[in-house]
This record gives C-alpha cells, sequence and structure tokens, in this order.
C-alpha cells in the first residue's frame, strides 16, 4: 500500500547530493532530499490516483515532496481555497512559480486567484501569481482570454517592475515572455515593453542562471517563427 511514509522514504532513496547542492545554491533553505525531476516524473503514476496522498505530500514542506504532489495533481479537484493554501507554502520559486502556478492554470480556478496574487505582498504569493497568468497564456486557447485585462497588466509591468521584489520581478519578465510567445495579439505591446524595461536584475543565488532578455528573448521567437504556439500542459 502506497502511504505518506512509503513515499517520503522513496523520496529519501533518491536523494542526489548534486542536486540537493543546486536547491542551496539557488536559495533554498528548507527540508528536500534533492530528487531529479525526472526522477520525481517517475513516481506520479504510484500517487496521482491518491489525492488525499497528493495534498499530505505537499503538507510536509519538503521541496521534493511539494513538487512531486504538483506533478502529480488533480487541478480540477483544486478551489481557490485549496489553491492560495498552497500558494502560503510554496516558500521556493520551484514551487511557487511551477508547481503551484501550473496546478492553478489547469485547475479552472488560475486566472482569478492570479490576479488576487499579484496583489500580494509576499513575493513568493506575488511571484506565483504572474508565474500563474504566463501559465494561463501558454494554455488558454485566444478567444477565451480577456486582452484588455491582459494589456493592463503588460502596461503595469513596463511601468513597475523594477520596484517589485526579486522574485515578482522575474515572473514578470517571464510575463512579457509568455505574452509575446503564446497570444499573436499581445506581441506588438509585449515588444513595446520588452524595450521599455530593458535588462531586469534578479538575485539568482550562488548559480549562473541568468535572466533573459526579454528584447533577444523575443526576436529569437520571432526568427525561429515559434510564436503563438500553445502548450498542452502548463506543468513540468
Amino acid at each position: 500500500m502506497t502511504t505518506l511514509e512509503t513515499v517520503m522514504a522513496e523520496l529519501e532513496a533518491k536523494s542526489n547530493e548534486d542536486a540537493l547542492r543546486i536547491y542551496r545554491n539557488q536559495g533554498y533553505e528548507g527540508e528536500a532530499f534533492g530528487v531529479r525531476v525526472g526522477e520525481l516524473k517517475k513516481m506520479v503514476k504510484g500517487i496521482k490516483k491518491d489525492q488525499d496522498l497528493v495534498r499530505a505530500l505537499f503538507d510536509t514542506g519538503n521541496a521534493d515532496a511539494q513538487y512531486l504532489a504538483g506533478l502529480a495533481a488533480d487541478p480540477k479537484t483544486f478551489t481557490e481555497q485549496d489553491l492560495d493554501a498552497w500558494a502560503d507554502r510554496a516558500f521556493w520559486f520551484w514551487i511557487s512559480e511551477y508547481s503551484v502556478a501550473g496546478v492553478a492554470a489547469e485547475s479552472g480556478n488560475g486566472w482569478d486567484v492570479a490576479l488576487r496574487w499579484i496583489e500580494d505582498d509576499r513575493d513568493h504569493v506575488s511571484a506565483a501569481g504572474w508565474a500563474t497568468l504566463t501559465h494561463c497564456l501558454s494554455i488558454t486557447p485566444d478567444d477565451q482570454l480577456d486582452f484588455a485585462t491582459l494589456e493592463t497588466l503588460l502596461t503595469r509591468v513596463g511601468d513597475t517592475i523594477h520596484d517589485c521584489p526579486n522574485r515578482t520581478r522575474y515572473a514578470m519578465n517571464g510575463f512579457v515572455l509568455g505574452a509575446a510567445a503564446f497570444t499573436i495579439p499581445l506581441l506588438e505591446q509585449a515588444k513595446t515593453v520588452a524595450a521599455k524595461i530593458g535588462k531586469v536584475n534578479v538575485d539568482m543565488g550562488k548559480t549562473q542562471c541568468k535572466v533573459h532578455l526579454a528584447t533577444t528573448y523575443i526576436a529569437k521567437l520571432e526568427e525561429k517563427n515559434r510564436l503563438g504556439r500553445k502548450k498542452k500542459t502548463a506543468r513540468c
């Protein structure tokens, strides 16, 4: 029988010192084993049918368990209150901007929670909000998007990004990239905003990771004719 204890034991057995070192270099200070994402994906099938277990994994606060929970979650079972609870406890950007944001975007409640989260004073929650908006752009047909609001949000990024907290800046920059990449109607405005914001400085910890320069990134997408392509899933 698969239980919380057996899954946590399996995660511990898959611990990887190099992966854990990456976590630490990226600023994560909480509990974790350091499990490669590929190994986590192999575990999804065994737990995704038990959503109570999925939620229990997230509640451990362990980064690997939380990421696994995000991969195995059934987004359609999540209420706004459920998503709020996960966002509150997603203290590392791998969890807040990818796991939680991905689940939110696929839940059907992503748009509404994202608009609330971006107003939150906590960096990890506001970053999750902007990331969720980007994930929504990536999987939602254009005819179902609120372009008036999206245009207002792009203007907001252009006006405020450099005054926002660290991870929020990163996620806002990602929103500009997503607006250009996934929605042709927003391309020209995204290019204008990208030129306005220029280089976005983000503390990436003790890593070689860099923040994409939006103007360059968008130009490369145009050159490769990769604009307007939607994704099948927001989670990876």
